[in-house]
């Protein structure tokens, strides 16, 4: 649908089960809203609207009542979806991968996922992670979020069987390189089978644990 400065994609909840997701820099709020406001009107399904920062989602909000923000995720959400019956746990390094980690929950909570965050569990203090070892293995899917190194992913890819996200985020040192070392540590991973997205990209892993929930009849 054509509404000027944005073509919105009516069709992605038919094909990919949700609506169009917004993605919120570059956009000035009265855009966002009037995205928004079409796929409201238009689909069934949640609304989502990503790194949107707090002036912004306020504009966002009193132009298009009903919707929630999430300040740490900066994301803006309305008609969250019903619960699909799908754990995924959120496993941060440190604490400065949180950032990361709360986009990654907040998008999963809102496609209907149920989720747990465990945080600041690094391969530094190897024990950390051993402790939870029980509550990874209880979830269906395991998101984990790591700077540096990456190494958490390699790790937790090794303790258990369902699938793991791997996300690597831009923390770290100089030769941590902004996250691309992390992405090559977890995309060369000895722990097969692990899927990595985009530096960064907590809204990424998030839509890769509800993809894993889809079934076509």
């Amino acid at each position: 649908m054509d509404i000027g400065y944005a073509r919105v994609d009516l069709d992605r909840e038919r094909r990919q089960g949700l609506p169009e997701i917004v993605y919120g820099p570059g956009k000035r709020a009265g855009e966002i809203a009037g995205i928004v406001e079409v796929l409201l009107g238009r689909n069934d399904g949640p609304v989502l609207v990503t790194r949107v920062d707090p002036d912004a989602a306020a504009e966002v909000r009193e132009r298009v009542p009903g919707g929630r923000y999430d300040e740490a995720a900066r994301l803006l959400v309305w008609r969250p979806a019903l619960l699909l019956g799908h754990r995924v746990a959120v496993v941060t390094a440190g604490t400065a991968d949180g950032p990361v980690a709360a986009e990654a929950a907040a998008v999963a909570t809102a496609l209907g996922l149920e989720t747990t965050v465990i945080r600041d569990v690094g391969v530094a203090g190897i024990h950390r992670v051993l402790a939870v070892v029980d509550d990874l293995r209880e979830a269906d899917s395991v998101i984990v979020v790591a700077g540096m190194e990456g190494a958490l992913a390699s790790v937790v890819g090794g303790l258990v069987e369902t699938p793991v996200v791997a996300v690597p985020t831009s923390v770290g040192y100089g030769a941590a390189l902004e996250g691309v070392t992390a992405l090559l540590a977890m995309m060369t991973s000895c722990a097969a089978g692990i899927t990595v997205v985009n530096i960064d990209s907590g809204f990424g892993a998030a839509l890769a644990a509800y993809r894993l929930t889809r079934r076509r009849p």
